[in-house]
């Protein structure tokens, strides 16, 4: 799809805030991350590719025009409190790219709670009392996204009833660690994947002034809790997949590389204490980067050696040319299918940065990872 300046005119401030979601390092005073975030609105709107990063580098059978066709607006059965809204590009705002999901309205978690695959579930991810950090978030540190007692949580979206679950998929929404755009990323986007047969579930992991690291352990808790509940959702316990919108990309990576298997909370905190949910084996199968790549804020890794570390599942990427991380995107996919790891991928020609489930690109995606979850059996 080729922009014009009413598309334009609607990317403006979605695109701007988004590119920092793959971002920087924030700025100034502690608590002030969120506003620096905003604050880089100015420069962020001339950020482009150079030259160098032209669309005719892109193999023909991976770039396409994408296409708001098959865009999946918010299901009727959906409550209002999860309406996303059409789920197109043109129609995003800063108001939805900001907006929260609604938290547990008790202390039901993944350990006290049973699953539950009929009914959207909101879990909170650990004990109360017994999350495991490293940073000290305390009541007088204002200015984040999210207040010094957030709990972090797990919403779960099922299938639809009578549809034949064909595995899972775990999303982390981007914002640069300093917001989760769930209704402009993740949201929108597992509605698309239950309509096609996938159980999904969103996490709402920590941010800044947290770091990247315990931000991590929230998506090993979820997929431990996705692997132990696996018959009860009608899956094979190893079919999880991992996805990530440019930060929360990142942050799945980070689970990827440093803290699956069985890594538990004590990597990082000698006063965490282990439950039964950590005897669970926190390992995906599979990885989606959108608009995101393995690596830390800006930079993507390409040292073969060091992914390699990882042992990374086959990965799938989708990404635009008008993204200003465009030659990261096609310098990482080339070191991984180098290293010999299965991958997929598309690339949406005239496309920037932020667009969600929007372009065309989820039933691709599917469809690769029914394949990458057959070839398992």
């Amino acid at each position: 799809m080729h922009r014009n300046k009413v598309f334009a005119a609607m990317l403006a401030i979605l695109v701007v805030v988004s590119l920092t979601a793959c971002g920087r390092e924030s700025v100034g005073t502690p608590g002030g991350e969120l506003e620096n975030g905003v604050a880089a609105i100015e420069d962020a709107m001339t950020t482009k590719p150079n030259e160098s990063s032209s669309a005719s580098t892109t193999p023909i059978d991976d770039l396409r025009d994408g296409s708001s066709a098959d865009t999946v607006a918010t299901p009727n059965d959906f409550p209002a409190a999860y309406n996303y809204g059409s789920g197109k590009i043109s129609d995003y705002s800063r108001t939805a790219m900001l907006q929260k999901m609604p938290e547990s309205a008790g202390n039901d978690t993944v350990l006290n709670t049973a699953a539950d695959p009929a009914n959207i579930q909101v879990l909170y991810l650990w004990e109360e009392g017994n999350v495991p950090a490293r940073t000290k978030f305390t009541q007088d540190m204002t200015g984040y996204f999210d207040d010094w007692n957030f709990r972090p949580y797990v919403t779960a979206i099922p299938v639809r009833d009578g549809v034949k679950p064909k595995g899972a998929v775990v999303l982390m929404a981007g914002g640069a660690y300093q917001f989760r755009g769930n209704y402009t990323d993740s949201l929108p986007t597992a509605a698309a994947l239950r309509e096609l047969g996938f159980q999904t579930f969103i996490v709402d992991y920590r941010l800044s002034p947290y770091t990247q690291e315990e931000g991590a352990l929230d998506v090993a808790r979820a997929v431990r809790f996705v692997r132990k509940n696996a018959e009860i959702y009608g899956i094979d316990p190893d079919d999880i997949a991992v996805m990530g919108f440019s930060a929360g990309g990142i942050q799945a990576g980070e689970f990827l590389m440093h803290y699956d298997e069985y890594v538990t909370g004590t990597a990082l905190d000698s006063t965490y204490v282990p439950d039964e949910l950590d005897a669970v084996l926190a390992y995906a199968s599979a990885a989606g980067m959108i608009y995101s790549f393995y690596g830390r804020l800006s930079v993507g890794n390409m040292d073969a050696s060091w992914l390699a570390e990882g042992n990374l599942p086959p990965t799938f990427y989708v990404y635009g040319t008008e993204d200003p991380f465009y030659r990261q995107f096609q310098q990482q996919y080339d070191v991984i299918s180098g290293m010999g790891i299965s991958t997929g991928r598309i690339v949406l020609n005239g496309w920037p940065h932020g667009f969600g489930s929007d372009g065309g690109w989820v039933k691709d995606y599917a469809a690769w990872l029914e394949t990458v979850f057959s070839e398992m059996e």
